[in-house]
């Protein structure tokens, strides 16, 4: 029997969830190529993704601004090399309505189930439903925060909030403020927050190696030529691109490279960090690149600040009033900030999607998350995933492999076109021999080599997020949708 009601449902050939980078370059992409009989399914009330719900003070992104863009979709007018959130999610708003893609959003629309039923995609959302022949995925990794487990959290009597949920109504001013996590976001916001907290207690599980941000502003008159000669901004953004590239030999190719770049990140807090006691702290004891690497000019000043308290023992509770260590130093504190990052492994969709037999994402992912080309599953037909498993990047712009991607659906959805197929699903053992293929890449590289224990690792210690090889090779791959890969009808 159906999970839905009888009531009658929106029909569409596709839809996609999310409005994030993924999502918009989507529907932009499906716009251009003559298909209108398409929605957009958005739980929030604007598009962005994770750059409209991450709004903490000194959200910047990490990749050049030049790259971090849509190639159909130049920004002449970038502030500096690395652009801050805002202009991020404006970026975003002005790409929606200036291909269009507005009204096919449903926004408010969270969704809250998706089953394979009868031949389509039967999908229950917060207000209504929707039946498609076509079921895109563009829900992100950094779409859902991850909470650690705290005994006695639930006793605290000050204010907790995730940084990705930024309580704005707070004031800082004068407060004593726990900071736990000291990944990508929070060494961004704790140079914020630092200069208007009376102390700051920065709870340390792992150091992050840091390395300089080579950011500057974008001049007028580089704008200006930008507006003028799109190819110019266009070889900037290739320059950027393959020196990007270039990293991936250290990261997978010849690991030896990363020990040079490690000494950059060694000096950089040598001279940053007069205090040796501090700097042993701040060290890590694993090979840059294993985990995320950071870029901060002022992550180390604002560390090295007299009301800043590194704290390197592990949480054992949380009271009423403060924050209690394995050492057993209780740290007073009013206010708690979680910089514990996102769900990268354990993703929202897992829950949502279900494919033949009603089985979910979840339960055919239970050995681990894997997608052919990170972009389609064995069970789920006319099912495909943007930014799936094995498509995070530790060095380039995550835009271009989306963009990849993109183009590979398309592919598909013309083939079904013009062969007049109803259903493809990939091939089981295609899928096996593709991520087979990844983890034998993965072997030798840092991620797995390195030292470390990061969010890049499932619960099994296998790396199931990031692809281990360069991105014009992804690209290759994903340039035409083979038919002979997949069960079609």
């Amino acid at each position: 029997m159906s999970k839905f009601s009888q009531q009658q449902e929106a029909w569409m050939k596709i839809v996609v969830i999310g409005t994030g980078f993924a999502g918009i370059g989507m529907a932009v992409r499906l716009k251009q190529a003559g298909y209108d009989d398409f929605v957009v399914l958005e739980r929030a009330a604007d598009v962005g993704g994770t750059w409209r719900d991450n709004t903490y003070p000194g959200c910047r992104c990490d990749v050049p601004s030049h790259l971090y863009s849509f190639s159909f979709a130049p920004n002449p007018d970038w502030s500096s090399t690395f652009s801050p959130q805002p202009e991020i999610e404006d970026y975003l708003r002005k790409v929606t309505d200036l291909y269009g893609v507005r009204p096919h959003i449903r926004f408010n629309h969270a969704v809250e189930s998706a089953h394979w039923e009868d031949g389509r995609w039967r999908i229950a959302t917060s207000q209504g439903e929707f039946t498609a022949d076509i079921l895109l995925s563009g829900m992100g990794p950094l779409a859902e925060p991850s909470y650690p487990e705290l005994p006695g959290i639930e006793d605290f009597e000050g204010d907790v909030f995730h940084s990705a949920r930024w309580d704005h109504d707070l004031d800082l001013a004068g407060r004593k403020v726990a900071v736990i996590g000291t990944g990508a976001s929070a060494i961004q916001f704790v140079p914020a927050i630092q200069p208007e907290v009376e102390e700051l207690h920065l709870f340390q599980r792992t150091p992050p190696w840091v390395m300089p941000r080579p950011d500057r502003k974008i001049t007028p008159l580089e704008k200006s030529i930008y507006r003028r000669f799109p190819l110019a901004q266009k070889a900037v953004r290739a320059g950027i691109y393959w020196a990007r590239e270039s990293m991936v030999l250290g990261f997978a190719k010849l690991p030896a490279i990363m020990r040079q770049a490690q000494k950059v990140a060694e000096k950089h807090l040598a001279h940053q960090i007069r205090d040796p006691k501090l700097r042993a702290e701040l060290t890590p004891d694993f090979t840059l690149g294993c985990k995320r690497v950071l870029i901060s000019d002022d992550y180390y000043p604002a560390v090295a600040q007299p009301n800043v308290d590194v704290v390197t023992d592990g949480i054992a509770e949380v009271t009423r009033t403060g924050i209690v260590t394995t050492e057993g130093v209780k740290h007073e504190v009013d206010t708690i900030i979680y910089g514990t990052g996102f769900k990268v492994t354990d993703l929202p969709v897992m829950d949502l999607v279900h494919g033949r037999d009603g089985v979910s994402l979840r339960d055919a992912w239970s050995d681990g998350m894997e997608a052919h080309l990170g972009t389609a599953v064995a069970g789920f037909p006319n099912f495909f995933m943007l930014i799936g498993p094995n498509t995070g990047l530790g060095h380039s712009s995550m835009v271009f492999m989306i963009e990849s991607q993109i183009a590979y659906i398309l592919d598909a959805l013309r083939t079904m076109d013009r062969k007049g197929l109803q259903q493809v699903e990939v091939r089981r053992e295609v899928q096996r021999a593709f991520v087979d293929g990844v983890r034998a890449s993965m072997r030798n590289t840092v991620w797995t080599r390195g030292g470390c224990s990061s969010w890049y690792l499932d619960a099994q210690g296998r790396n199931t997020t990031l692809w281990p090889s360069f991105t014009f090779r992804f690209r290759r791959l994903t340039r035409r949708f083979k038919v002979a890969e997949y069960l079609a009808m």
